[in-house]
């Protein structure tokens, strides 16, 4: 079960002689779907597709949860080569987000909150949308792609990166707003939000919009003698979970179990702990009365954000699935790429914590997946549609099993990089679609950095305290740099200058070490039992 990080995740996006996966994952053990032998030649220009979801964990049929209803996107995972085993670099949207379409890690970046621009900051680096524009795409952004605000320049990154100014949904701007009606019969800014859709304002949701938009855009791009990059970004299940209300009906409160280890571990060091200030804030939970930072939410409202998270995941993939079924309706499902990846995962009372903002697996494990037309699965016959659109309400997700354009590799970054516009800090996922049957690629094997994925965050001071899940630049004091390979998770949490950019790995507050064999939900600390968790030599950033 290779491993790779995912900090050059988009950058292989399609990179390759057809187009190369992302590019900082592997397949797990293996990626399951076949590739074929047919593939598109060099000389056509495949399209891009690429949908990025927000705070969206392994909670989908294709990765074996039986619970969730996701069947447009198992179907897409039905055609698609689907990795298991990718990793966020920083499990907080801004740095992910450029971290991947940047194809530079955090400390390359130098985003590590919300608070800069990368071309700024830290160096101007070429994105993947500017490379496909400069290769003569038209590159097309809908929704949240970059993270709007300072850190993508208040613009999303135009016209570096996009042909046409970027689209955000005019209904963005309720999201946080007092649209929930309480058992009070009155409107706050909850978490939980299961709304009427007639009855919001301007009718409609964000992610409805974005996928109308996209179609939209689709539809133009049919008859245009370019090629296409577009971008979509869902907002759910990221917080507040806003979403129809019928959505909760998939869902009954008495089939939704608790998070299997839902205290928080004893072992956990204190610098670890997440304490989940911003779902703090919103009025029911506030309601609450909680202590801070360990207070426990009561079980039957776990059980409610439960079921809202997952309400929430099954209306984006109604979202996904009118796309898709657009794009097959356009007859574009034969020149077209899709991607499918989320910025980060999300915590659902696991080692007591709710929301990202940690290095546990559950937060950084993202789902990613490639259809490429004649190469992860056959081209569509006439008339046949790959995509066709599924109903959650009609029919219960099955779990599926899952079956990248001409443009060159950019090389690997040298060290330093922060003068290079245009090259990557991981692998090329091109190798993976060149096999037959992945689990004898031996490519992947004796390289031990080729099994690793790296992750981090950032930490204002060893104790959680009121700023511990988003602290600005100035304030963190602490960087907790994890490796995940297919034996353990190996964290250490080190003195950080915020102003030079540069951690102490001779100034170490705490440790973490989970064996995942034994311990696959990573409750039982091992670091103070390995003598400081040393590691090989050759496993070490």
């Amino acid at each position: 079960m290779p491993l790779s990080d995912r900090g050059l995740l988009l950058l292989g996006l399609v990179l390759g002689s057809f187009c190369t996966p992302l590019g900082s994952v592997a397949p797990g053990n293996n990626s399951k779907g076949h590739l074929t032998e047919a593939a598109p030649s060099c000389a056509d220009a495949l399209n891009v597709l690429l949908i990025i979801v927000d705070d969206l964990r392994l909670s989908l049929g294709c990765y074996g949860d039986k619970l969730i209803r996701s069947p447009n996107i198992d179907q897409l995972a039905s055609h698609s080569l689907l990795f298991q085993n990718a990793f966020a670099q920083q499990a907080v949207c801004a740095p992910s987000r450029v971290s991947f379409l940047t194809g530079r890690r955090p400390d390359t970046t130098r985003l590590y909150d919300f608070n800069s621009y990368w071309r700024v900051q830290a160096g101007n680096f070429s994105t993947i949308p500017q490379y496909f524009k400069e290769n003569g795409y038209v590159t097309m952004s809908v929704g949240k792609v970059f993270h709007p605000g300072i850190s993508s320049n208040h613009s999303d990154d135009f016209p570096y990166s996009w042909s046409v100014l970027p689209y955000h949904p005019s209904s963005e701007k309720y999201e946080n707003t007092k649209t929930c009606r309480g058992p009070d019969g009155e409107l706050h800014a909850n978490l939980i939000c299961p709304v009427d859709v007639a009855d919001i304002p301007e009718g409609t949701l964000p992610d409805k919009q974005s996928t109308k938009k996209a179609i939209r855009l689709l539809e133009k791009m049919k008859t245009s003698a370019s090629p296409f990059f577009l971008a979509v970004g869902y907002h759910k299940p990221h917080i507040p979970f806003r979403y129809p209300k019928e959505f909760q009906k998939l869902y009954p409160l008495e089939n939704i179990t608790l998070a299997p280890d839902p205290q928080v571990p004893l072992g956990l060091p204190p610098v670890a702990y997440n304490p989940w200030m911003d779902i703090r804030q919103r009025e029911d939970v506030e309601a609450l009365n909680l202590s801070v930072p360990y207070g426990s939410i009561p079980v039957d409202f776990q059980r409610k954000i439960r079921q809202s998270y997952f309400a929430s995941v099954s209306y984006m993939d109604t979202q996904v699935g009118h796309l898709l079924s657009a794009l097959d309706d356009l007859q574009l499902a034969n020149s077209t790429i899709v991607a499918f990846t989320s910025d980060h995962g999300w915590a659902l009372g696991e080692h007591g914590e709710w929301a990202k903002y940690s290095n546990f697996d559950v937060t950084t494990h993202v789902p990613l997946m490639f259809y490429v037309p004649g190469r992860t699965a056959p081209l569509p016959e006439a008339g046949e549609k790959l995509f066709r659109y599924i109903d959650p309400f009609d029919s219960i997700s099955e779990l599926m099993e899952p079956g990248l354009a001409g443009l060159h590799v950019p090389p690997r970054c040298p060290s330093p990089s922060f003068h290079v516009e245009l090259c990557r800090e991981g692998q090329s996922l091109l190798k993976h679609f060149r096999f037959h049957d992945l689990e004898e690629d031996l490519t992947l094997r004796g390289n031990p950095r080729e099994s690793i994925a790296y992750s981090q965050y950032p930490r204002p001071a060893d104790y959680p305290q009121w700023n511990s899940d988003k602290p600005s630049l100035k304030d963190i004091r602490v960087m907790g740099y994890s490796i995940r390979t297919i034996d353990y998770r190996y964290t250490v949490w080190v003195g950080f200058n915020p102003h030079e950019f540069l951690a102490n790995f001779s100034d170490v507050h705490a440790g973490e070490l989970y064996f995942v064999d034994s311990d696959p939900l990573q409750d039982h600390n091992m670091y103070n039992d390995t003598q400081g968790g040393d590691l090989p030599q050759s496993l070490t950033p």
